[in-house]
Formats: C-alpha cells, structure tokens, sequence
C-alpha cells in the first residue's frame, strides 16, 4: 500500500473517542454533583480508555462554554476540591446531543459490514 494510500486507524479512533467523551463527560455529571477523579473513574469503569490529560482540559472548555459549574469544598484527605455539575445549558445541550445521538447510532448499526460477514 502506497504511503498516500495509508488509513491512519489509530487517528480516526482518537478522534471519535475524542468528540464522544465530552459528552459522556457531561452525562456522567448529570448524574449530580461529582469530583473530577470520580468523573474519570465513572468513564474507566465504562471501558471509556481516559486519563486525567484529556478529562481535565474537557471539564475546563465545557466550564468555559456555559454547559457545567463547580464548587469547591473541603476535604478531609487534602486540599479543598472541585465538585462539578451541570448548569441549565449544560442539561439543554444533553438533550440536544441525546437528539442527535440516537438517530446516529441507529443509523450506524444499520450500516451493513463485510467485514461481520467474513469479507
């Protein structure tokens, strides 16, 4: 296969994953006020592959877009932490991603693939 030719698989994944877990982000906090590792815990124990690096910078731009608040309290085990939740924004934009969200995935377990039936 020529070098132009050349699909980058792992790009395309990351890219996909990428607009998806700001979403799921803002899912996981609809669930009610939450901390950041707990955030990132909730997308791990979902089998979302996120780390730290790409939760934070999505939870500060989806603060800065209006869609999610925080607070900080106290700790017991350290310094005062944030606890983040969904502002009036933050639950309209679920609603219109969750609009968009199911048509999607329908139309893409639709789709048929060769590639499930042997090529």
């Amino acid at each position: 296969m020529s070098e132009s030719a050349q699909f980058d698989v792992e790009n395309t994944r990351a890219q996909l994953r990428k607009g998806i877990v700001e979403c799921c982000i803002l899912l996981v906090i609809a669930e009610g006020e939450i901390y950041a590792s707990d955030i990132l815990k909730e997308l791990q124990k979902r089998d979302l592959m996120v780390v730290g690096g790409t939760v934070y910078p999505l939870l500060n731009r989806l603060k800065r877009a209006g869609l999610l608040d925080y607070t900080w309290r106290e700790s017991l085990a350290g310094p005062p932490r944030k606890y983040y939740v969904l502002t009036k924004d933050g639950h309209a934009a679920i609603t219109r991603l969750a609009d968009t969200w199911k048509p999607f995935a329908k139309s893409i377990s639709s789709l048929p693939t060769a590639y499930e039936k042997g090529h």
